[in-house]
């Protein structure tokens, strides 16, 4: 597997955000990872700027240019977010697990699907050991990388960047991804902390070695530290693959939501702001949602999804006939799912089913 780091494209510009006389709190929306905290308020200037320039940005239709799926009327919004292994900076490689990894992939990948009316949602688990073909890309850099056949999901990533893990996505699904939210080790860890920590029912005794998580089956309030190592666990589930993984960070990602939406964060702006500097300080987003007034525009759209709504999905995947330590997508489930999402219509209930599981 190649290591090239690659580095983000420009940051998005912004608007010179304009001092508010008017107090309106922040209010945080956490959507995939749906992951992240959207603020939707502003208080001194200061502090506004000091959110907003947390954001990191890349400007992905300027990536992909015209080559990519038509936007269709009926499509709702759809999100690819990514929670990437990114050893950059002492704290992430320290939750990494130290040693000499170098580089990123994308540990984590769910497209999200909001239909018309935004009332629900629902997640579609990539996994990350999928073989997949990588489309010619443009790296940051603006070199040409060459298409390739069968390589890893989660390699694409650090083989070219975000822009090409976008373009990968919307070649094997052909559903238009709108919008792209990435979060690392540390911000997802002190997300989690900032809230107080989320509670899980953990589905069975978990014992890994690797990552030094000891769980024992039944609900249990994880901090920052042992959330992450619960949803990169490996070992201590299932068949030690990726797939057996899958169910337990679908769960925690529906438990997170549910606690950012049961939290009164309006009503305590210290928590509010805590909680937001968390989240922006390792956020990377397309330039459409670089900043801290497009997040909150985006933010109050999703008001109307409830995390019990929420359906989760993992890929439906075979293992493969070459490599069985790799998977690939199944058909016609994978392709009954991605029409699905397309036309914003009912998924069928064979396109969830998945022949690899992971058990």
């Amino acid at each position: 597997m190649s290591n090239d780091e690659t580095t983000p494209g420009p940051r998005a510009s912004r608007r010179a955000a304009k001092p508010r006389k008017r107090r309106r709190g922040l209010k945080i929306t956490l959507g995939v990872l749906l992951v992240l905290l959207l603020a939707t308020g502003g208080t001194l200037y200061w502090l506004y700027s000091q959110l907003d320039g947390n954001i990191k940005g890349v400007d992905i239709n300027k990536a992909l240019g015209e080559d990519r799926p038509e936007k269709l009327p009926t499509s709702g919004q759809n999100l690819l977010v990514l929670g990437s292994d990114s050893r950059a900076g002492a704290e992430n490689k320290e939750l990494g697990g130290g040693g000499s990894v170098s580089g990123a992939r994308s540990d984590t990948a769910m497209v999200v699907h909001i239909p018309e009316g935004r009332s629900k949602a629902v997640a579609v688990s990539i996994p990350r050991d999928t073989l997949v073909t990588r489309p010619e890309c443009v790296k940051g850099d603006g070199s040409t990388v060459a298409g390739k056949e069968r390589v890893m999901f989660n390699s694409v990533y650090a083989q070219v960047g975000p822009a090409c893990v976008v373009k990968t996505v919307e070649k094997m699904s052909g559903v238009r991804v709108d919008h792209y939210l990435e979060i690392n080790f540390a911000g997802f860890k002190d997300l989690v902390d900032a809230i107080g920590g989320v509670t899980v029912d953990v589905p069975q005794d978990i014992d890994d070695k690797a990552s030094g998580l000891h769980l024992t089956a039944g609900p249990q309030k994880l901090n920052g530290t042992e959330s992450l190592a619960y949803v990169r666990t490996r070992h201590g589930i299932g068949d030690g693959s990726d797939l057996g993984r899958i169910g337990l960070q679908q769960q925690f990602l529906m438990a997170l939501l549910s606690e950012v939406k049961s939290q009164d964060l309006l009503g305590s702006p210290t928590n509010s702001y805590k909680i937001a500097k968390s989240a922006t300080k390792s956020l990377t987003t397309d330039s459409g949602l670089a900043s801290l007034t497009s997040l909150a525009e985006f933010a109050r759209s999703m008001n109307g999804v409830d995390p019990a709504s929420m359906e989760t999905i993992m890929l439906p995947v075979a293992y493969d006939k070459i490599d069985p330590n790799r998977v690939i997508a199944s058909e016609p489930q994978s392709g009954q799912l991605w029409k699905a999402i397309r036309e914003d219509s009912t998924i069928p209930e064979e396109a969830k089913k998945s022949p690899a599981t992971g058990g």
